[in-house]
């Protein structure tokens, strides 16, 4: 193992047995540093990580499971099925529980991290979105409880920081894929993928206009390493994405190419206020971090192809 700048530090990870949090921790540990998981465990499993990992709601958690340096606060379903399943909890999920780990982090003296969403942008009229965009997000709908709950997040952290002094990194991150994600989720890829390998048709929503700017796990884990290090975006959003903007119709066409299914793609309904471009301005994050993705869409959809990671 080479040792790197994450040697010997001491690293919570809530939400760390969920698609991101397991690829975090492994390189975190990878790395040298000593990783402990809180996660309820409603769409993660234990199974996928060698960390030791304490069960439970980080809305009411009262301790952290080791004297943290720093905090990786991404807790709460990603996908809208599953975040739609109880929206209240989506809601207290991201709310209070940013409350609560927010306190303990500000008691150990640990800087946090939230994972915070390109949600928050909702709808937008203005692209690429950049992090001084206001957003244009409904406060009705099934989207809101967790759009409008990342927004009421990432206030509360400014807040305490301005405040109390906590120490806050804040990463809006943009759609994410990669092996290990969650078969039946709902996400589009994984989706795509389950289709195509069923025979059965791919499904457009909305006919499949609509853009995504997909971003390879490998490379969102790298990002958020560097920001949690990067003194200078103490405080602010940044957003984590691939600038690689293209249609869920083209994701589509890809993956029954690279499975050489002979699944057809039929149109469908429009999900209920489902945005009809997202793509990252991502300079702020190449100016504070050094960073951009790495990984090209294709060989990215080839990972997934691997098997689960």
């Amino acid at each position: 193992m080479i040792l790197g700048i994450w040697a010997g530090k001491k690293i919570v990870v809530a939400g760390g047995a969920g698609f991101i949090g397991t690829h975090l921790t492994r390189a975190l540990m990878s790395e040298g540093a000593e990783v402990a998981i809180v996660d309820n465990l409603s769409t993660g499993s234990a199974g996928r990580t060698a960390a030791p990992v304490t069960v439970a709601d980080i809305a009411t958690l009262d301790r952290l499971p080791l004297a943290a340096d720093v905090v990786f606060n991404l807790a709460c379903p990603a996908s809208p099925r599953a975040y739609q399943a109880d929206p209240v909890q989506t809601w207290r999920t991201s709310v209070m529980g940013t409350w609560t780990l927010a306190h303990l982090a500000l008691a150990a003296g640990a800087r946090i991290l939230q994972a915070s969403t390109s949600e928050v942008y909702g709808d937008p009229l203005v692209h690429p979105q950049t992090e001084d965009y206001s957003g244009n997000v409904a406060l009705t709908g099934p989207r809101a409880c967790y759009d409008e709950g990342k927004r009421a997040a990432e206030v509360l952290l400014y807040d305490l920081a301005q405040t109390r002094g906590l120490d806050i990194r804040v990463a809006r991150i943009f759609n994410t894929y990669g092996p290990g994600m969650a078969q039946g989720d709902g996400r589009a890829l994984p989706a795509f993928f389950e289709a195509a390998a069923a025979g059965e048709p791919l499904r457009l929503e909305g006919g499949g206009g609509q853009t995504r700017s997909f971003c390879h796990v490998d490379d969102m884990v790298r990002g958020l390493m560097a920001l949690a290090l990067c003194d200078a975006a103490r405080g602010i959003p940044v957003n984590l994405g691939n600038p690689d903007e293209r249609t869920i119709r083209e994701a589509a066409e890809t993956v029954v190419r690279l499975t050489t299914s002979r699944s057809p793609l039929v149109e469908v309904a429009a999900a209920e206020n489902d945005p009809r471009r997202r793509c990252p301005d991502i300079t702020r994050a190449r100016n504070l971090l050094g960073w951009e993705p790495q990984v090209g869409f294709e060989a990215g959809l080839r990972s997934m192809l691997d098997g689960p990671a």
